[in-house]
């Protein structure tokens, strides 16, 4: 520590955490100290025991062994969310927002303010108008939280924090589903934050932003502390290397020269459909073909229509040289054609479920006798689909909702699988999940295209765009306003495509 510089008093600390769930351990002597006025990163692979250190600093779970220091004493955090009452909330990545009420309702939901037993909206009011006021947010009180971006609703969890006096602030990938320009905002309020004295621990697998906003970073691998260092002192790529314990310079695989005589699988002409005008593209047969657009360009659109999801107002769809009409994920899925939510947790799995029945589910029929379902094929199927996509339980009864992010991704990618699909789009194949299983979902796709499967990439993260496609589509406004091979494949062109800046001469 330079000389002259003070010691500054952590607010919030772990030391020497441990904790099992029954016989399983998952965090094994753990110490962090959480400073005030200062941005503090945790990063680690999924299942790195992130979450569990999150909740135990909050009081969600208690540790198996060691304690929490409380402004440096030894305190028992009370349960469920009250440790919110000694000014330590943790901001889960699904927010806790109810959509149908005001913010103001939702500032001081379960601890309304009354006089003489009547609600006191215009006090409430006030108060909430002072909040938004202080961090610059231009919304009302009374507006519904159903009418908000993403980054405002961010904005309001932040704002029920500090109404509840915050000194710590435990956000849970606060920036996964928001916009760059969103981002920007909520950056600027957690600068702000910084500036009164909260201290925020910061959760995020976007190793930049970790760098641009962390003051220091502390490094968790399956569940022991590696490393707590100065985010001056480490570049992304350092810390990517410090969470997987391993180079990632080849974090994208080497790409096999595309076919340009293959055969079309998939063909569209001319669709329409909600969000979506006049679309034409083709798929070749062990292609990997990308699609990039900016928030509300239509990508997604597209393919909930080519896979039944959302009805197809006029236009043509061929599948192998012969015309078809999906009206469901099952049509679909009976011609070869499978679609990988980007929504994982709403529509992907059943959080609640197992893991065997989740594997099985889309491809159920492949598993179903005249005596029921198989379930030793079920069993054998998901063993194969452990060792074949890498998927990590060290509970194998373990509830599909308690299985990290990105075990929950790969799970879905198997599952989908199970179908034995000619074409799979992927959308989003990356979103909430580390550096280190990025790279083995990267190295699952161009193994596909190796085998001949045709696949389709949605993302919004240009260098997964530019890493894993041999064509590029753009889209903008619900259309395509470009198709990129070769030398084309490049940021600055893709974005003047998004941007409506360009136009290709067949668009």
């Amino acid at each position: 520590m330079p000389d002259g510089q003070a010691i500054i008093q952590p607010v919030l600390a772990a030391d020497r955490i441990s904790k099992s769930f029954g016989a399983v351990p998952v965090l094994f002597s753990i110490s962090m100290e959480i400073r005030p006025g200062e941005v503090h990163a945790l990063i680690g692979e999924n299942g790195a025991g992130k979450s569990t250190l999150m909740k135990i600093l909050s009081g969600f779970h208690a540790p198996t062994s060691g304690q929490i220091l409380l402004n440096g004493r030894g305190v028992a955090l009370p349960a469920n969310g009250e440790a919110e009452n000694l000014g330590i909330v943790l901001i889960h990545q699904e927010l806790n927002l109810a959509e149908q009420m005001t913010v103001e309702e939702n500032v001081f939901l379960g601890r309304e303010i009354t006089k003489r037993g009547v609600l006191n909206r215009a006090e409430m009011r006030n108060q909430v108008q002072a909040y938004l006021d202080d961090i610059g947010l231009e919304i009302s009180p009374g507006d519904r939280i159903s009418s908000l971006s993403m980054a405002q609703k961010q904005m309001v969890e932040i704002i029920k924090a500090i109404s509840r006096d915050a000194r710590v602030l435990i956000m849970d990938e606060p920036t996964a589903v928001l916009t760059q320009a969103e981002t920007e905002l909520f950056f600027n309020q957690v600068e702000r934050l910084k500036e009164k004295g909260v201290a925020i621990v910061f959760v995020s697998h976007k190793l930049s932003e970790i760098k641009r906003i962390s003051d220091r970073v502390t490094v968790l691998r399956d569940g022991h502390w590696i490393a707590t260092s100065e985010a001056d002192d480490l570049t992304p790529d350092a810390m990517a290397q410090l969470m997987v314990g391993r180079e990632l310079s080849d974090l994208y695989p080497p790409m096999s020269e595309a076919d340009v005589d293959a055969e079309h699988i998939l063909e569209v002409e001319n669709l329409v459909a909600p969000s979506v005008r006049k679309v034409s593209f083709q798929l070749r047969k062990g292609e990997i073909l990308g699609f990039f657009g900016l928030i509300g360009s239509g990508r997604t659109a597209v393919f909930e229509a080519v896979c039944g999801l959302e009805p197809i107002q006029s236009g043509t769809l061929r599948f192998d040289g012969q015309d078809f009409r999906p009206k469901s994920v099952v049509d679909a899925r009976d011609v070869g054609l499978a679609y990988l939510t980007k929504d994982r947790k709403e529509k992907g799995l059943l959080l609640g479920q197992k893991m065997r029945p989740n594997l099985t589910l889309f491809a159920l029929p492949k598993f179903t006798t005249k005596f029921g379902l198989d379930k030793v094929s079920e069993e054998n199927a998901l063993e194969r689909a452990k060792r074949r996509f890498d998927i990590r339980a060290r509970d194998p009864q373990v509830d599909v909702g308690d299985l990290s992010g990105g075990n929950q991704q790969k799970l879905l990618l198997a599952k989908i699988m199970e179908s034995d699909p000619r074409v799979l789009i992927i959308d989003e194949p990356t979103r909430g999940i580390d550096v280190g299983t990025k790279q083995q979902i990267y190295h699952f796709i161009a193994a596909l295209a190796a085998e001949g499967v045709s696949i389709v990439v949605i993302s919004s993260e240009m260098p997964e765009i530019i890493g894993m496609s041999h064509r590029v589509v753009v889209m903008r406004e619900g259309e395509i306003t470009g198709v990129l091979t070769g030398d084309e494949i490049n940021e600055a062109e893709i974005v003047r495509y998004a941007a409506g800046l360009k136009k290709g001469p067949d668009q």
